[in-house]
């Protein structure tokens, strides 16, 4: 530990060096934290979420080809990975897949991006 010498003899951790504030994340936390990250890890998945995001309904499979210049194929694995892994929530009306965000995945991804500031 670094610490500095105060004038009446006492010693405190500098800042560089200080305790962290928030409790470390558990092993858990930190296994589904890199699932989510894995699973947004592609430009396109990206692009998928934030279309979702954008939209007050779900949206059909079709639509994300011309969106994403990406192949039926391509897209389809993309929105299964994204529905893999708890993003989105996908519902078959005939011959149709429709994809929306989760609600629980809007939580999650919130989370992530709640950063606060450091102090010095």
């Amino acid at each position: 530990m670094c610490v500095d010498m105060k004038g009446d003899g006492t010693l405190r951790p500098i800042a560089c060096c200080a305790p962290l504030a928030d409790p470390a994340l558990s092993d858990d936390d930190a296994e589904a934290t890199a699932d989510l990250f894995r699973a947004l890890g592609d430009p396109a998945r990206v692009k998928i979420v934030n279309v979702l995001a954008r939209q007050g309904e779900p949206v059909c499979a079709c639509e994300f080809e011309p969106t994403l210049g990406l192949a039926q194929p391509t897209v389809s694995h993309h929105l299964k990975r994204l529905t893999q892994a708890g993003l989105l929530e996908r519902q078959q009306r005939g011959r149709w897949a429709y994809y929306s965000l989760s609600g629980e995945a809007l939580e999650r991804l919130s989370a992530l991006v709640e950063l606060t500031e450091v102090k010095a």
